[in-house]
Formats: C-alpha cells, sequence, structure tokens
C-alpha cells in the first residue's frame, strides 16, 4: 500500500447528478482513508473513473475516457485503474475481457467498499462477483466529499426505480426502488446547511416515489419531506428533480405555492404526448391527463417554470405523432425543453419493437422540435426584461472573466441557462436582487440592483 503522503487521487465522474453523488461518497471514503485530489492524471497514482451506462452514447463516453486514463497507466503501470459505476454493473464480465488495462471493476452495489477493495480487508472482485452484492443504499454517516461549489448540492433520497418504462435500463442496473429514513435525510440536510449550503437539490429517479417501498411508514413521503426540510433547516433554496407526471398531486402543489424556499421550478417528464407512443413506452398516463396537469400547476403556481422531457424516433413513431407533440409544446409553453432520440438499449423492451425509426428520421425530427423550442425559450425569457428577480450568484463567468454568472430560482444548476451579470460585484453563494436587462434564447443578461 502506498505511504500516505503519496496517495494521489485522480477522479472523472460521468452522467447524472445522482451518479455524481456516488462519487462524492467514494472521495470522501478515499480522503478519509488518506489520498489527496489532484488535477491532472500524471500526479496520481490512483485512476478513477464513475461511469454511466444507460445508452449508447454514455457507453461510448465512458469507454473513450477509460481508454485515455488508461494512456497514463501504460507510460506508468504503477498506477491503479479503477472503474466503477453503471457502465460495470451493466456489462461485468465482457469489461474485463475488452479493458485488460483496468485494475479493478465495482458496480453501483459496492462502491462504498472501495477502500476495502483497493486496500485489502476484502481481495479485489472479479466485476461479475462484484455485482452479486446486496443492493446498497447510502446514509448520511457516510463519508462524503461534495465536489460542486460549496453553495449548492444535490442530496440523492432514492436508490433504484419502481417504474418499468419500455426503452429504459435503469431497473436492470440501479435495482428496485430503495428510500432513505426521512431522519437520514435531514440529518445529512442540516450538515449541508451547516456547510454554507444555499441551495439544496433533491435528486431521485423519481422523486414522487420516495417512500413507497417503505410500506410499514406510510407517512414517509415526498410532501412529509420538504415540511420537515422548511422547519427544520433555513436553506433558502430547496429544488426537486425529478417529477413522475402520473403521481403530481395537487397538495405538493399547495405546498409549494405556500412556501418560497421550494422553488417554482418542476422538471416532469412527459416523454411524448401521443396517447399510442405512450402506451408502448409503457407510461402509465394519456394526453387529456397531461394537458389537465400543465393546467393545474399554472392554476396553484402561475409563476412556475415547467421543464420537461420529450424522446423522438421511439419504434413505431410516425410524422403525425411528431405534429401532434409540436402542437402540445406551442399551445403549452415549457419554460425549458430537453429532446432525445430514441436509441435501442440491449435488454430493453423497445429493442425488439416492429416500426424501427431511421436514424437520419430520428435526427430531422430532434431538430424540428429544438428549433421550435428555442423560439419558445426566447419568448419565455423576453417576459423576465425589466423585471428583478433574486439570483444566487456561481461566481465569475465561463464565457467572460468581466461579468459574473449566476440562476434565477427558474434555472437549475448544469440543465439550465443562466444569467449572466454586467455590473455588480458579490462573492459567489450570494443571493442578490438582479434587474434583468436582455433575453437571449436560453440565458439571461442583468444587473445588481443598488
Amino acid at each position: 500500500m502506498p505511504d500516505r503522503n503519496h496517495k494521489k487521487l485522480f477522479m472523472i465522474s460521468l452522467g447524472c447528478s445522482k451518479n455524481l453523488v456516488d462519487s462524492e461518497v467514494m472521495l470522501g471514503l478515499l480522503e478519509k482513508d488518506g489520498y489527496a485530489v489532484v488535477e491532472k492524471p500524471d500526479d496520481a497514482n490512483l485512476l478513477l473513473i464513475n461511469t454511466c451506462g444507460f445508452i449508447g452514447s454514455a457507453v461510448q463516453e465512458a469507454i473513450d475516457e477509460i481508454l485515455e486514463l488508461a494512456r497514463y497507466k501504460q507510460k506508468d503501470p504503477a498506477k491503479k485503474l479503477v472503474v466503477t459505476g453503471c457502465l460495470v454493473q451493466r456489462y461485468g464480465i465482457e469489461l474485463e475481457k475488452e479493458l485488460p488495462e483496468v485494475d479493478l471493476f465495482i458496480g453501483t452495489n459496492g462502491f462504498h467498499s472501495i477502500v476495502d477493495q483497493l486496500h485489502g480487508g476484502k481481495p479485489p472482485l472479479p466485476a461479475a462477483h462484484s455485482l452479486e452484492q446486496s443492493p446498497f443504499l447510502m446514509d448520511s454517516s457516510m463519508p462524503r466529499k461534495v465536489s460542486t461549489p460549496q453553495h449548492r448540492a444535490y442530496m440523492k433520497i432514492t436508490e433504484g426505480c419502481i417504474n418499468r418504462c419500455s426503452y429504459c435500463l435503469i431497473p436492470s442496473i440501479r435495482g428496485k426502488l430503495r428510500s432513505r429514513p426521512l431522519p437520514d435525510l435531514l440529518t445529512e440536510a442540516r450538515r449541508m446547511e451547516a456547510g454554507g449550503v444555499r441551495e439544496l437539490t433533491l435528486v431521485a429517479q423519481d422523486l414522487l416515489a420516495y417512500g413507497l417501498d417503505l410500506t410499514k411508514d406510510k407517512d414517509t413521503n415526498l410532501r412529509g419531506l420538504l415540511q420537515h426540510l422548511i422547519h427544520e433547516t433555513t436553506i433558502p433554496w430547496i429544488r426537486l428533480l425529478y417529477l413522475h407526471p402520473a403521481r403530481v398531486k395537487e397538495e405538493l402543489l399547495h405546498l409549494m405555492a405556500k412556501n418560497s424556499r421550494l422553488l417554482p421550478y418542476l422538471d416532469i417528464p412527459f416523454q411524448h404526448v401521443s396517447d399510442r407512443i405512450l402506451r408502448l413506452m409503457n407510461r402509465p398516463y394519456t394526453k387529456s391527463q397531461l394537458i389537465q396537469l400543465v393546467k393545474t400547476i399554472r392554476r396553484i403556481i402561475p409563476d412556475a417554470a415547467l421543464r420537461t422531457t420529450m424522446m423522438v424516433g421511439f419504434p413505431g413513431e410516425t410524422d403525425q405523432d411528431v405534429a401532434e407533440m409540436a402542437d402540445f409544446l406551442q399551445e403549452h409553453h415549457f419554460e425549458h425543453l430537453g429532446v432525445f432520440a430514441y436509441a435501442n438499449e440491449e435488454g430493453c423492451a423497445a429493442a425488439v419493437f416492429p416500426d424501427q425509426v431511421a436514424e437520419e428520421v430520428k435526427e430531422g425530427r430532434l431538430r424540428q422540435i429544438m428549433e421550435l423550442q428555442a423560439e419558445i425559450s426566447f419568448a419565455s425569457l423576453q417576459k423576465h426584461v425589466g423585471q428583478v428577480e433574486e439570483v444566487l450568484v456561481e461566481g465569475l463567468s465561463r464565457e467572460s472573466d468581466l461579468l459574473l454568472e449566476g440562476r434565477t430560482r427558474y434555472q437549475a444548476p448544469e440543465i439550465d441557462g443562466c444569467v449572466y451579470i454586467s455590473r455588480g460585484s458579490v462573492e459567489p453563494g450570494a443571493l442578490v436582487d438582479v434587474t434583468i436587462t436582455e433575453a437571449h434564447t436560453y440565458d439571461l443578461v442583468g444587473e445588481i440592483k443598488e
């Protein structure tokens, strides 16, 4: 085992915010074991990559990053290369055959034992065996090194998924739904508050599934968790990612409307609006129910920012289905929209569906919907010009050192646009009033109010 003073770690975390939380737990465990994080792979003796593996593009990105890190190991064979996460959980023993450069593979259920597997206690397991461990659920007692800016953090409230969408591998990779106990989440939230977190983003595959697996505790649900967070912390911004359309109830919306600390931002992935395609996707709602949901949200939280995702090119989708989607978006004006082209994933039911859509057709449909959304987004942001909005300042802009950058309550970190602050100066993490002077397609420009 290397000397404590020579234990240096270089880490890459790929994929979603939920995966990032796993990476932060591993960072905390390794830091406790004596590792120091370095910025360059050349300087590290442990190269660690936490992968995503849900879709083909994420798999390719992960493989490319692994091969890039393997070049450093080739130059210095004393380095250890460790691969963790969803790619390992999905492909297991196949990776060992294809990537002999890797010293250790750890699936999504084994990352909490990374120190043991690296340094004794347990011998390193072949990938195929490491996947057979019991489903893992983190808790607040685990070390965690938050890698986001000090003023914001994610809190993962569940693991796994209770839904069975025909295009998705998440249940097979992440397992069945497991909810963290409410007291444990409050312990973590209070710790983050003490550490200076001003924006706490709750994440899960489906936040509204929280507690559904805790049959002995019927009172544990998202609404109850939010009420406790409001009463037992003073964190000024609490953001929710993501809400399943079939589970959004008026009680939650009324709670958000009454509490300004629960940000009026709802990310509700619809995936499609054609009833026929929704049935094929195994999404348990109809277009008419989605319309009613949007109207209910606009009635109870008039200033809410709505974000959704749409998928084009699902097997059997026609030009008429896409036109129906476009008409829906034109009528209901989502402030934020993500659009994805469907891709076959081995093991998903939809991979063997008839009437697969050609790739060039998928790309054309994706461009069509994104061009439409660009117009909608631009028009939506114009409403803010001349208004004063509360902005959480992130720090210097990525575009220019002459600008600050921040976000309104209507913009989620790493997902949506931002506010470029052209006048005024404050420290990162400050909540300030900003007068909006310009609106672009996805971003705003403003000045800190005197």
